[in-house]
């Protein structure tokens, strides 16, 4: 590929960088780095990149220092980034959730809305977003940045904080509660205005955005392959959900037809059992990497 059309690739560093790598292996981009070096090995030719803070991807993507990158909707907005957001990718450090940036207080405290936060102090890493609440909600609080560690603020330096969460556990171990929640997020990938609209750019772009999609569409799922008598084949249909729209094939043997079908792999450890009483022979179940719909 042409130098000048080689895409610049924003990859977050930090807690989303280990599932990033593997999710873009998964998606089949090998990405190889040291231990200490923002600066990573691609496996295609037509890409280059760095390491760089998820809150500080979108600025240099709207700059055009990257063409795309990878950063949460929250960073987007938090930076009003003026950026394509070319797609969903809904994946953190160890789920496949959103996350929520939440108003939290201490348990005790008398802070119960939005409005009981006027005259207060709130610590929080998006400071633009809080104001931006606020604002719509008619209070005025004040708000300062936070470097960290913001849960353990309250109550002795500040009245309440705007924290990222998944699951609240961390919130509750720290005996906080939960407000109100200012926005959902999840991990995006994005694109520069200028290389978007350069063909082969977008192309390539485009390209992994489909793959990596469909690595993420498969994190779930399994494929299921068995055999069963043609005669039971209504049975099985009509009573295992999940198999309604399976791919069926003769064998050799008319009186028998194979079966494959992508599946939930929670339900898996279900459907087994259901299929062997239904006289299935020959189950394997497979991982797959990609699904495109």
């Amino acid at each position: 590929m042409d130098n000048k059309n080689i895409v610049m690739l924003g990859l977050p560093k930090g807690s989303l960088e280990e599932s990033t790598i593997r999710l873009f292996a998964k998606a089949g981009f090998e990405i190889t780095k040291s231990s200490r070096s923002y600066r990573p090995s691609f496996d295609d030719t037509g890409l280059d990149g760095r390491f760089v803070r998820a809150q500080e991807v979108s600025r240099y993507v709207e700059h055009g220092y990257f063409d795309c990158g990878l950063t949460g909707q929250d960073w987007v907005r938090e930076n009003s980034s003026d950026v394509v957001e070319v797609c969903d990718l809904v994946y953190s450090r160890a789920s496949r959730r959103r996350s929520k940036w939440v108003v939290a207080v201490p348990e005790a405290s008398k802070i119960q809305s939005v409005q009981d936060l006027a005259g207060k102090r709130i610590a929080t890493e998006v400071v633009n977003l809080t104001r931006d609440y606020l604002r719509a909600n008619s209070v005025t609080a004040e708000v300062e940045f936070s470097w960290g560690a913001t849960e353990v603020k309250v109550p002795d330096l500040v009245d309440a904080i705007v924290d990222l969460t998944e699951t609240g556990n961390s919130l509750r171990a720290n005996k906080l509660r939960i407000v109100d929640t200012i926005m959902e997020t999840n991990t995006v990938l994005i694109a520069n205005k200028t290389a978007w609209e350069n063909p082969e750019k977008r192309a390539k772009i485009e390209q992994m955005a489909l793959l990596l999609q469909a690595a993420l569409e498969a994190h779930s799922k399994v494929g299921l392959k068995l055999n069963i008598m043609r005669e039971k084949l209504d049975a099985i249909l009509s009573e295992l959900p999940a198999l309604r729209n399976p791919t069926i094939n003769r064998l050799t043997d008319e009186a028998w037809v194979a079966i494959d079908v992508i599946v939930d792999e929670k339900i898996v450890r279900e459907i087994i059992p259901q299929l062997k009483a239904h006289g299935a022979e020959g189950i394997v179940e497979y991982p797959l990497n990609k699904i495109v719909y």
